[in-house]
């Protein structure tokens, strides 16, 4: 490879996915100078193999699943979904995996994009290896930012490779319906994969390892109405398994678990994720290649007063919209502490702490029906040494919930600190509740008083007016 001379920047950024971006837009807004290093698509793993090709898939998958429950049109909702529509607004929302559009965005608030593998070459030092074969080496007087997020976690089988198994990346991304899918885990990816797929028309088989059933991390109840509705529509749930070996044999997948044979077309293994930090040099500046790397709240990585780490990489809330608001604070904790903020030097991070990585982090599951939550379960509240009570309502006794259509199931916990008297956790699980999770986060990250949020009156008939049965149900009880 050939080489240039060194290029200096204020801040590089390792990684163009959306937690990058958001860096690269905090600090070119504070008028430092800024390298963006991809070494695949600018816009990242959300953008082209997880959270908006998944949704593109699920949302015909759930708006007809709202539209069975409604007379008038349940009838229409019988018929198949059309899959070849389906893919091909996929591909759209992906832009067909081409990143012109994000590239502009990158050019246009001015920040300097190399393509290539950005590895860390010392202290403050980025190389660039560009697939031309030019090597690049780029500088930082401020900061270096790593936001190479996760990858796929695959178990250590024998052979597993041979089979080609996808992961999600080749599950958001297929080109056609297999006709027989088998998907190993239990959590988000799992459950939203085999929902997509199931309503496309693959023949699904769930394979979940221990006895904790679906979405673990969540209420019980939440992974227990996700599997009752999946059952009902075909998918085939199998707990307390442990796939022993996977085969490919004259192109079908042969799966075995404790004797038991599961035949397929294909084999997705949702199965958790590692960082993708393997090759970045982190050798280089004594870290350790392949680990997750743990920041303080302003994101700087512990030890070096230079590097930080955003997003899925520090392994503290693997969530898109969390490494956005992780790159926003960083951003501008590094902007501040180029102008020689003495507030962060001092450790009094103030607006520059990314305090609800702790304990106001939402997600949304895009199943049917959806299960949503924030903050911390009841299990995990009283791990952490807090006073709770839980009080649980059904959403079906909610008027704005009854418009939805017939037959609505879905139930409401929040889970309430009885000394500090606000709410520690909320989790919906029902149609159309990933809407409703947003005024859960307010009142969790704002620590609001049970006594002021009599005061937020939910409108009617809408399902928010949910908030007022949980706060009868904490009254009354």
């Amino acid at each position: 490879m050939t080489q240039t001379d060194s290029i200096a920047y204020d801040v590089v950024v390792i990684g163009a996915g959306p937690v990058g971006e958001n860096v690269a837009d905090r600090t070119r807004a504070a008028g430092l100078t800024t390298a963006i290093v991809e070494s695949e698509l600018v816009g990242g793993e959300c953008s082209y193999w997880a959270c908006m090709p998944s949704k593109a898939l699920l949302r015909p998958v759930i708006a007809r699943a709202d539209a069975r429950r409604l007379p008038g049109l349940s009838g229409a909702a019988r018929e198949p979904l059309d899959a070849a529509a389906v893919l091909g607004r996929r591909d759209e929302f992906t832009n067909h995996w081409k990143d012109d559009g994000q590239v502009r965005w990158v050019e246009g608030i001015g920040a300097d994009l190399y393509r290539g593998q950005g590895r860390l070459a010392g202290p403050r030092t980025v190389e660039v290896a560009a697939p031309d074969g030019t090597r690049r080496v780029l500088t930082a007087r401020h900061a270096v930012a790593v936001c190479t997020g996760s990858g796929a976690a695959l178990p250590n089988l024998p052979g597993l490779a041979e089979v080609r198994p996808w992961t999600s990346r080749e599950a958001t991304a297929a080109e056609s319906v297999p006709g027989r899918l088998v998907v190993v885990g239990g959590g988000v990816v799992a459950v939203e994969m085999a929902t997509a797929w199931q309503a496309l028309g693959s023949r699904v088989t769930l394979l979940v390892r221990g006895d904790e059933g679906l979405l673990a991390r969540m209420e019980p109840f939440a992974g227990e109405l996700v599997a009752d509705a999946l059952t009902e529509a075909g998918v085939d749930i199998r707990t307390g398994t442990s796939v022993e070996s996977v085969t490919r044999e004259n192109g079908t997948v042969v799966v075995t678990d404790a004797g038991d044979r599961v035949e397929a077309d294909e084999i997705l293994f949702a199965t958790g994720r590692v960082p993708r930090t393997s090759d970045i040099g982190l050798e280089t500046v004594g870290l350790e290649p392949g680990s997750w790397l743990s920041v303080d709240d302003s994101l700087r990585v512990e030890g070096h007063d230079w590097l930080y780490a955003v997003g899925d990489v520090n392994h503290r809330a693997l969530l898109t919209h969390q490494g956005k608001y992780q790159a926003r604070i960083a951003g501008a904790a590094i902007a501040a502490r180029a102008s020689g903020d003495p507030e962060l030097e001092s450790g009094r991070w103030g607006a520059h702490a990314a305090t609800a990585d702790h304990d106001a982090v939402p997600q949304v599951v895009f199943t049917d029906p959806e299960a949503a939550s924030v903050g911390l379960s009841l299990a995990e509240a009283e791990r952490a040494g807090h006073r709770v009570r839980a009080v649980d309502v059904d959403l079906a006794t909610v008027a704005g919930a009854s418009l939805y259509g017939d037959g609505y199931k879905g139930r409401a916990r929040m889970v309430v600190d009885l000394e500090d008297e606000i709410v520690r956790g909320v989790t919906f699980v029902g149609p159309g509740v990933g809407e409703l999770i947003h005024s859960a986060t307010v009142a969790v990250a704002g620590q609001v008083p049970i006594s002021r949020l009599w005061h937020a009156v939910p409108s009617y008939p809408t399902i928010s007016e949910v908030w007022l049965r949980l706060l009868e149900a904490y009254r009354d009880n």
